[in-house]
């Protein structure tokens, strides 16, 4: 399994220090650094910006808003990055949510799977390079001939020749159907709750998708790239501060992501055996009591989506990670003297 540092998207400013982190990661044998964006930054120029400085790590995004680029927008930008970078780039995307597609960038949630197969299709058409990009299907048919056409569309292919025609597609993916089409059209999956306990629930979803005529992968050669935070700690008082200190993301996500009659984020942790109190987290925090909504967080959930304790327990802790399948595991972590630190105690 290889170890990936999860940069995530920014809070209210740019982080600091996130140079520091990059260069640590490429010297400490990390193979991956990921950046994610929200409706804030976007995940590919801090990729350009702080992967300048590198020469090995694989640079990729973790996820790409697949409603904030046109397809061609998003396989120009994977295109240009790959050359710069010397074929390094993992374009991973997602479908995100219908608050944020419909609310921050203007365009229809509706039919996320077919979406995404026409996205994923038409991004592999530019990237092979070997015919005028076309699609007929009806969420981004090209040439565009609908409401407002002046009717002079033209079929093109990319000026630029690409580096590699098989830059990994990976996608963001969490119900059953989507996990499948997953698994049967892309190169990896970015779970964003995948957990040890729970890594049972995704095995038939994915067995489905490998079985498709025409599926993409095997389960021999297919990655599976898992998020959490890991921290060493010197006693249990410091684990326990640790903890609590994870719980009110996951109460974010669980109550705060999503609207409150769609929240693929809360479906996942019913799915994981939470939906004793996914509902009653989410009716607090949508009504503004994100403290007691936290308060209800359990610490089995914290531990078994992350990785706290001392250097023993996360050595155990990584390998279970493993064993359920996970090829890299993407790291949240603060400091580069941590990013050493869980190299050597992993390695």
């Amino acid at each position: 399994m290889k170890l990936g540092l999860q940069l995530g998207y920014w809070g209210a400013q740019p982080p600091e220090g996130v140079g520091e982190l990059v260069a640590a990661a490429e010297d400490a044998g990390f193979d991956a650094v990921f950046t994610a964006e929200a409706w804030g930054s976007d995940a590919f120029t801090p990729l350009a910006w702080w992967g300048r400085d590198t020469s090995r790590v694989r640079l990729g995004t973790s996820i790409v808003q697949m409603s904030g680029r046109s397809p061609a927008s998003i396989a120009m930008h994977a295109l240009t990055l790959d050359h710069l970078t010397g074929g390094r780039v993992v374009l991973g995307m997602g479908v995100s949510g219908p608050q944020v597609v419909e609310g921050w960038y203007g365009q229809p949630f509706s039919k996320p799977l077919a979406r995404t197969r026409e996205v994923v299709d038409i991004v592999r058409q530019v990237l092979a390079r070997e015919a005028p990009v076309t699609n007929d299907g009806p969420h981004y048919p090209l040439p565009y001939a609908g409401p407002g056409s002046v009717g002079l569309g033209k079929p093109l292919k990319p000026i630029v020749h690409p580096l590699r025609a098989d830059i990994p597609i990976w996608l963001g993916a969490e119900g059953p159907k989507n996990v499948a089409q997953t698994a049967e059209i892309a190169d990896g999956w970015i779970p964003i709750f995948y957990t040890p306990k729970t890594a049972g629930m995704y095995q038939p979803w994915l067995d489905e998708g490998f079985a498709r005529e025409g599926a993409r992968r095997t389960r021999e050669d297919f990655e599976i790239a898992a998020t959490a935070h890991l921290q060493i700690t010197s006693s249990e008082e410091e684990r326990q501060g640790v903890i609590d200190a994870l719980k009110p993301t996951i109460a974010l996500y669980m109550g705060g992501m999503g609207a409150k009659e769609q929240n693929f984020h809360k479906n996942v942790f019913e799915r994981m055996g939470y939906a004793a109190i996914t509902d009653e987290v989410q009716d607090l925090f949508l009504a503004g009591k994100r403290e007691q909504a936290t308060a209800l967080i359990p610490d089995d959930l914290v531990e078994d989506m992350h990785i706290v304790g001392d250097a023993g327990y996360v050595k155990e802790r990584v390998a279970a990670w493993e064993e359920t399948g996970v090829t890299t595991l993407l790291l949240s972590l603060r400091s580069a003297e941590e990013v050493r630190q869980v190299a050597e105690v992993v390695d």
